[in-house]
C-alpha cells in the first residue's frame, strides 16, 4: 500500500473542492480558485493531485461530454452522490443532488421495461438553475 503524504497543495487542493462541493470543478477551475486566493500550485500539480485523490476514493471524476475537460467533485466521508440523479446548471455549474421519487419510478421503468440499469453516478440533467433562470428573466 503506498502511503498518502499532506502536502501543501494537496491540502489547498482540497480544501478547495470541500469550499466547493454543490459543484463539479475543472482542473483549470481549481487553479483559478487558488490563485484568487493568493495560492500559486501548477495546472500539473493540480491533475496529479486529483488523479491521486481519485485514486483513494477521496474525490469523484466526471467526464460529462466527448471533448471536455473533466470535472471533480469532493466525496464526503458518508459517501454521498451515489444513488440519485444530479442537475447541473449550464450558467453557472452548480451541481444539484437529486433524490426524487419520479425518477426513481422512471429508472424502475428503465430497467423493468427495457432491461436496462441506469448508472446514477454518472447521470447528470443539464438545463438551468432557479437563481440564472431569474438573473435571464430580468434581461
Amino acid at each position: 500500500m503506498q502511503k498518502t503524504y499532506n502536502t501543501k497543495q494537496r491540502t489547498q487542493v482540497l480544501d478547495c473542492l470541500i469550499s466547493n462541493s454543490e459543484k463539479h470543478m475543472t482542473a483549470d477551475e481549481i487553479v483559478r480558485r487558488l490563485e484568487e486566493q493568493g495560492v500559486n500550485v501548477g495546472k500539473t500539480t493540480v491533475y496529479r493531485t486529483l488523479e491521486k485523490l481519485v485514486a483513494e476514493g477521496r474525490v469523484r471524476k466526471y467526464i460529462s461530454e466527448e471533448g471536455k475537460s473533466a470535472c471533480f467533485q469532493y466525496v464526503d466521508d458518508k459517501g454521498h452522490c451515489e444513488q440519485h440523479f444530479h442537475l447541473k446548471c449550464v450558467e453557472c455549474g452548480k451541481l444539484i443532488h437529486l433524490k426524487c421519487e419520479h425518477l426513481t419510478q422512471l429508472e424502475n421503468h428503465v430497467f423493468e421495461h427495457h432491461r436496462f440499469k441506469v448508472d446514477n453516478t454518472k447521470t447528470v440533467l443539464y438545463g438551468v438553475c432557479e437563481e440564472c433562470g431569474k438573473k435571464g428573466d430580468k434581461k
